[in-house]
Parts: structure tokens; sequence; C-alpha cells
């Protein structure tokens, strides 16, 4: 059970923490580690004894109710985390979601993978609405002109506020992944214990400065500018914010970043390359007012989602998938012929897609092998 709870501990808050913490650490380098771990570790200390003093032991806000504690934890329990760990050496950005809690509740597969989607398609459609007008007004700014003393002070209190504002959000969506192990109550032995075991792999996480995963938020436009930085954060945490009050279903929080990444790539390279070539709109007219057309059918489908909340049916998550993709090809289509700049953006996101792609597929993998290992088929399904 311990040693589940270590590798799941290392392996979470290795892979994960960056979706949270990534633009933290990039724009705060020149600060020491243990200043920022410091920062970090107060909150997470703070959520954590929030949570299992008002949930009655349960540290992870109610997410693992439909998953039974094993009692009898084999050794094919270590596999999850002990992949994860071999993933998150490689910087493959996985989802821990669907790495270690399908292993306990392999019928919640499909329930966490639609929300997930959901999650991806919702955050790329909210960040290439509002990465339109942030970056019309802001980002261009930030990129061309260099931060004054003064404005870095004011900055530096807004980001370090989004930041504790995220990472609270990210840890009560989190918490899951890594309590699955221990029992659903713990007692106050268990959670100092635990909580001692995750402030010191979080202290090591700020020592390595990130480690591999940390690269793919540093590939992105402009995210070691902590006013842009700062945006990021606090349009994540909303999201997360939503996702928490959306329903108890555990979800992959990598998807949810990585699809505001995305939405945010392109639409600030949408809009630079329109500003540098304002005759790509004469030449792709029809491309640009279908553009301004999905940009209120985009705005529409988000406000009936949070409308809906968890009465969100597949289809209606289909439709917003689909939303998704209409909105990026049309934004490339809008910008020729100067679509250099958008094809790169396109590869990166793809090879994102790609790597938590495969971490779902190898997920799917490990839990018909462990149902190998505890049942002795690959039929039978687990608790």
């Amino acid at each position: 059970m311990w040693t589940g709870f270590i590798l799941a501990g290392y392996a979470v808050v290795g892979n994960d923490s960056i979706q949270t913490l990534g633009t933290f650490l990039s724009s705060n380098e020149n600060k020491p580690w243990y200043v920022l771990w410091a920062f970090a570790g107060s909150i997470l200390a703070f959520t954590l004894l929030y949570g299992w003093w008002t949930y009655g032991g349960d540290v992870s806000y109610g997410r693992l109710e439909s998953y039974a504690f094993v009692e009898e934890m084999g050794w094919p329990y270590l596999l999850p985390p002990l992949v994860l760990m071999l993933l998150t050496r490689t910087g493959i950005p996985v989802s821990t979601s669907f790495l270690i809690l399908t292993f306990f509740k392999p019928k919640g597969l499909i329930d966490m993978t639609m929300k997930s989607i959901l999650g991806y398609a919702l955050a790329f459609c909210v960040a290439i609405i509002v990465w339109q007008l942030v970056t019309r007004w802001l980002d261009r700014r930030f990129i061309r002109n260099g931060i004054t003393s003064g404005e870095k002070n004011v900055w530096t209190v807004l980001q370090w506020a989004s930041t504790g504002f995220l990472w609270g959000q990210w840890l009560i969506q989190d918490f899951a992944n890594i309590y699955v192990y221990l029992p659903r109550a713990l007692s106050a032995t268990e959670i100092g214990v635990s909580l001692t075991i995750l402030l010191l792999m979080l202290a090591f996480i700020f020592y390595s400065k990130g480690g591999n995963i940390q690269k793919i938020v540093k590939a992105k436009t402009n995210t070691t500018d902590i006013r842009s930085a700062t945006i990021i954060d606090f349009t994540y945490g909303i999201i997360l914010l939503f996702f928490k009050e959306f329903s108890n279903v555990p979800m992959s929080t990598t998807w949810v970043f990585l699809g505001l990444l995305a939405g945010r790539e392109i639409a600030i390279r949408y809009r630079l390359e329109l500003e540098e070539e304002p005759s790509d709109r004469d030449r792709a007219s029809l491309a640009y007012y279908g553009g301004m057309a999905l940009n209120v059918v985009l705005l529409l489908l988000i406000g009936y989602v949070v409308y809906l909340r968890d009465e969100v049916s597949d289809f209606i998550i289909v439709v917003m998938a689909v939303a998704m993709v209409a909105r990026a090809t049309v934004a490339y289509f809008e910008t020729a012929p100067g679509q250099k700049n958008l094809s790169s953006a396109f590869r990166n996101i793809f090879s994102d897609l790609g790597k938590v792609t495969f971490g779902l597929v190898v997920s799917i993998a490990l839990v018909y092998i462990m149902r190998f290992l505890t049942t002795g088929t690959f039929i039978d399904p687990l608790g």
C-alpha cells in the first residue's frame, strides 16, 4: 500500500505538477528553488488538510467515492506508477488518471475518457477565443516589449496569486490519483506521513527545475514571460474550478492543460500572422468570415456546456470536439499563404496529442495485463 502511494506520488507530482507549476518555474528561474517550494508546499499542505478535515478523512474531495479501497493489494498494483515514472523520465506527458485510476476501476475508463475529451475541447475553445483578444491587446506587446522593473513587481504578485489559485484547483483534482492507494478515511498519522512524503517529492521537482516535462511548457510561445504565464495560470485555474463543480468523475488534467496550450498557441500565431500579413485576410476572405462565424458557435457551445454542467451528453462532447477541429482548420486556411507559423504550431500540437494518446493506449493495455495477472483471464472484469 505505502510502496504504491510513494511511487504514485512521485510519478504524479513529477508528471502532472508541471501543468500548474511549469509556467511558474519558467518565469521565476532567477529565484531560489526553496523559496518557490515553500510557496507551493504551503498551498499543498493547506489543500490536503482542508480536504481531510472537511470530508471526514477523504483527501480526494469525494472523487474516490466510487473507487473501493483494495484490502489485498498485490504487486500488480505497482505497475501503473512504475510505468508512469518510466514515461515521465522520457518527457512524455501521460495522463496519470488513466494510468493509475483505471487499474482500480476499469469500468470507469469510458466516463473518465469522455470527461477528459470534453476537458481538452472546452479548454481549447476557451483558449482560442480568449487569446485572440489577449494577443490583440496584450501578448503582442509582451512579445515586442520587455517588462519594466515597476511592471515586474505588479505582475509578480499577480502571477504568484494566480499560481496559488491554480495549484490548489489542480491538487483537488489529482489527489485522487495518489491517495487511491491509501484508505478512504486517513488517520492523523497517515495524513502526516503522506504529507511529508509529498513535500519531499515536491522539493525534488523544484530542485531539478521541473525535469523533462518542463520542456513542453518552454516550447510554447512566450511562456517564460511572467505576464503571459499569469494569464495562462488564471485561465487554467478557472477551467479546473468549473470541472471541480462539474462532477466527481476523475479526469485527466493533462488533457485539459494541453488543450489550453494548443488553443492559445494557434490563437497567438493566427493573430500575429494576420497583423504581419493583413493581405491574407483579403486573399482568404471566405475563411476569415467563416472563422468569425465559428467563434460565435464556440461561444454558444461553451455557454451551453457550462449551463448543462453534469448533464452534458456524449453527443455534445463530440460536437464540441468537431467544432474545435473546425476552428483550428479554418484558422490555418485564413492565414494563407503565410501558413508557416501555424504549420509548426500544428506539428507541435499533434506531437503532444500523440504522446497523451500513447499514454491512453498504454493505460488500456495495462488494465488487461493486470486482469490477467489478478484473475488469470483477460475477460473477467475487476471490481
